[in-house]
């Protein structure tokens, strides 16, 4: 008889193998575009261009990225357009990392195994350096090489503005910093998250849907998925912030525990946080089942963002 626990594990490896493929091919097609967006220069703002590619090209998973353009080639979108909302969602991404690392936020040296933008250069450019990739980003999506509708170009960043501002990401930093040395309980912990990094993941999932003009049932579809993932993704930071080696992490380790800050991990033990994370993830894949097979690789993320050790 068929052990259906051993058959699952070898589908998740099977997927995980094929997603780590995929993965990259899209990250070689992301950064080509990132690259091209952001041209070096040498004039008087040579070092603002230096700090912006330093901050964005050659690290990072390209998670949502990657989401952007595999949600987006479900609907058939070009890859050179999806590439461009994929680059965009990276650069402010990247923006909110040089600005976390800054030394009046979480003051962290390293990013990625590397020194953090503000070491590599200075406060003041980095400050910069952050301040342009956020305006760019807007930039790319107003362009009409984007999308030829100026009705998808301005829904995307709407969207992208609310997952982004003082409703999304950057509220939830303000939360995360008031929030230090406070005991909060699982509800307000669970809000603070989805704001600071979820809300970047459910954009994300859901771009795709608005470049490729989704029916509003696909489109919520996919903001679910978003939803879920990025809320799952967040615990596995927190457990890997618990359990990972700053090598692992490429960045310094146990800085949320030093910090004073609540966490999954704090406040549901370790095998709490996993099983909620799991639970997430059965949720994620839940939504995808209108789209068949196509989705399979969405689905294998869904796995992964729980499994990474970095």
């Amino acid at each position: 008889m068929t052990n259906p626990t051993h058959t699952l594990s070898s589908r998740v490896a099977e997927g995980g193998a094929l997603l780590k493929q995929d993965m990259a091919a899209r990250a070689a097609v992301i950064e080509s575009a990132i690259d091209h967006l952001l041209p070096p220069t040498t004039g008087g703002d040579a070092r603002l261009w230096d700090a912006m590619r330093y901050a964005t090209l050659g690290g990072g998973k390209r998670l949502r990225g990657y989401l952007a353009v595999t949600t987006a080639a479900l609907f058939d979108v070009s890859e050179t357009q999806a590439a461009r909302v994929a680059a965009s969602v990276e650069m402010l991404h990247a923006y909110s990392l040089v600005h976390d690392d800054l030394p009046a936020m979480d003051d962290d040296d390293m990013r990625r195994g590397q020194p953090s933008t503000h070491r590599k250069f200075d406060e003041a450019t980095a400050i910069l350096a952050g301040d342009a990739l956020q305006t760019k980003a807007f930039e790319i999506l107003a362009s009409n090489k984007t999308h030829a509708s100026a009705e998808v170009r301005i829904d995307l960043i709407a969207a992208f503005a609310d997952a982004s501002g003082a409703a999304g990401m950057v509220g939830g930093q303000m939360i995360d910093m008031e929030g230090e040395g406070r005991a909060l309980p699982l509800a307000e912990v669970s809000h603070l998250h989805a704001l600071k990094t979820g809300c970047l993941i459910r954009y994300s999932a859901e771009s795709g849907a608005i470049l490729g003009q989704a029916t509003p049932d696909q489109r919520a579809r996919l903001r679910s998925y978003g939803t879920a993932v990025g809320a799952a993704f967040q615990i596995a930071d927190d457990i890997l912030d618990t359990t990972a080696t700053a090598e692992e992490l490429g960045k310094t380790a146990g800085k949320d525990e030093a910090a004073g800050k609540s966490t999954f991990v704090a406040l549901l033990g370790i095998d709490g946080a996993r099983k909620e994370a799991a639970r997430l993830t059965e949720q994620a894949i839940a939504d995808l089942a209108p789209f068949g097979a196509r989705a399979d690789r969405l689905r294998d993320l869904a796995y992964y963002v729980i499994e990474r050790r970095n």
